[in-house]
């Protein structure tokens, strides 16, 4: 395998950069790495790309790698949710508890359960809200595109065009090592991150949501 952890992970990128949409594959070993970024890193610039937020800050041991389609388990669906029985009054993102949308984290491999976070969020809102008016439906492709500033199958956490809530599967929490694999702004593209380091930039609510 080759061992990239060498490299800073800023000078990785810059490097991978403007080759990334020609790879077919690059080997990496995320437990390898032992370097780490300060909470004033410079943003990455994804050099090339087409997608709208192509530019972010970069969390702790964030790099892009291409094509991750190895390792399943690991490897995680972004699904872009809308409350489809909201209140009336709920049509954006500005209350995280109770939001007109939502990106889903899952691994790859495993089904969506809107039942468990339907329960989640009428819990989260103290029960002040009937369940009936949570009911998480995937969002129609435009309405995903809008709000992400992705297209199907690119879309990632990281420099969204909206401020969406995030919900993380607690199975993907448990995976050993403390690593997945997520979307990385173009199709051909994943992104590979420490778990930890995921949820402390993302703040996500972490939620058993999925079955096999």
């Amino acid at each position: 395998m080759l061992n990239l952890s060498f490299l800073h992970p800023l000078s990785l990128t810059a490097m991978l950069a403007p080759m990334l949409k020609l790879a077919s594959l690059i080997f990496y070993d995320p437990m390898a790495s032992t370097t780490s970024f300060s909470s004033e890193s410079p943003p990455i610039t994804t050099t090339g790309l087409s997608s709208p937020a192509a530019t972010f800050s970069a969390p702790p041991l964030f790099i892009i790698f291409a094509k991750a389609s190895f390792w399943l388990h690991t490897k995680a669906a972004l699904l872009a949710q809308v409350n489809t029985q909201a209140l009336s009054n709920v049509i954006d993102c500005s209350d995280r508890n109770n939001s007109k949308y939502y990106v889903v984290v899952v691994q790859y491999t495993a089904r969506f359960n809107a039942e468990t976070v339907k329960n989640f969020l009428y819990t989260l809102n103290n029960g002040k809200i009937s369940k009936k008016k949570f009911n998480l439906r995937l969002a129609p492709e435009e309405t995903s595109i809008k709000l992400t500033g992705y297209e199907h199958n690119a879309v990632t956490c990281i420099g969204m065009q909206t401020d969406i809530p995030v919900i993380l599967d607690e199975a993907i929490v448990k995976l050993d090592p403390d690593f997945f694999w997520l979307g990385g702004g173009e199709v051909d593209l994943k992104l590979g991150i420490r778990t930890s380091e995921f949820i402390n930039f993302v703040k996500p609510f972490i939620v058993s949501c999925s079955g096999t």
